[in-house]
């Protein structure tokens, strides 16, 4: 396969700059019509949280749930987003945190970090950094909350990134991401196909390893929350995969689902 981190990065810088949301960028969560066949994208938040967003920020999200609905964040803490893409989620968790917290946004894409710097300009409590989830530019044991929106399935390496994470964060601290994850096991075909990889459907972990493999990274009190399961209908199996047969559209039938996943890194005492 091409480097997919390469690939991922083309795509979202692409559909970042033809100025569109996931639901509708043609190849990134969606299918290669520009819908999103899947329904991935869409309802993950109430129009009460998107109304008084910045910008294009609320047509703009590529993510698959809310990561907020567990985070419990705080006034004060300072919030580490994964993959923070336009800037959606950097705005909410900057409210929440109050003029005395801080949100980091760090994103590998020039084109994402532009648009974020353009919807958020004046927002004092967030700043923006360019590097890769798996090697994270930021310093050890210096956050309190990690959120992540449907990214951290589009890294090939997976174990590095939950290293990252639990070496960033606090004592304490706790992550709570929303991403992909898949219900059983997926034929190959599915796994090498680098638009769905791209697309978020095909990267994903199994819930059970997404849980072994946080433990592994030191993570207790690990919770993987299935939150929804996606039928791939006739209909949406050929716009996302055009000539796709029934034999193949029934092997990822219903095996691809959204979760939010919850972690916490031991305090030192522990």
């Amino acid at each position: 396969m091409k480097d997919i981190r390469d690939y991922v990065k083309e795509q979202y810088g692409k559909a970042i700059k033809s100025g569109s949301s996931c639901c509708g960028s043609g190849g990134c969560c969606c299918g290669t019509n520009g819908e999103d066949p899947f329904g991935i994208t869409c309802g993950n938040y109430d129009q009460g949280t998107l109304e008084n967003t910045p910008g294009e920020t609320s047509g703009q999200s590529f993510g698959c749930g809310n990561p907020f609905m567990e985070a419990n964040i705080s006034l004060g803490e300072t919030v580490l987003d994964l993959g923070s893409g336009a800037g959606l989620d950097l705005f909410l968790a900057s409210e929440m945190v109050g003029p005395k917290g801080k949100v980091i946004g760090l994103d590998m894409t020039d084109e994402m970090l532009a648009t974020a710097e353009s919807n958020l300009k004046g927002i004092e409590n967030v700043s923006l950094v360019k590097g890769y989830i798996e090697d994270m530019p930021i310093e050890s044991e210096s956050i309190d909350v990690i959120i992540s929106n449907c990214v951290i399935n589009l890294s090939p390496h997976k174990e590095r990134v939950f290293k990252e994470a639990f070496r960033v964060l606090r004592p304490g601290g706790r992550l709570c991401v929303s991403d992909t994850v898949f219900t059983r096991s997926v034929p190959k075909w599915f796994v090498e196909n680098l638009a769905a990889w791209s697309g978020c459907l095909s990267g994903g972990l199994q819930e059970t390893e997404y849980e072994i493999k946080l433990r592994e990274a030191g993570f207790n009190e690990v919770e993987v929350r299935r939150k929804k399961v996606y039928s791939i209908s006739e209909s949406a199996a050929s716009s996302a995969f055009p000539g796709i047969s029934e034999e193949r559209r029934s092997e990822i039938d219903g095996a691809l689902a959204s979760a939010i996943i919850l972690g916490k890194k031991p305090l030192e005492e522990e």
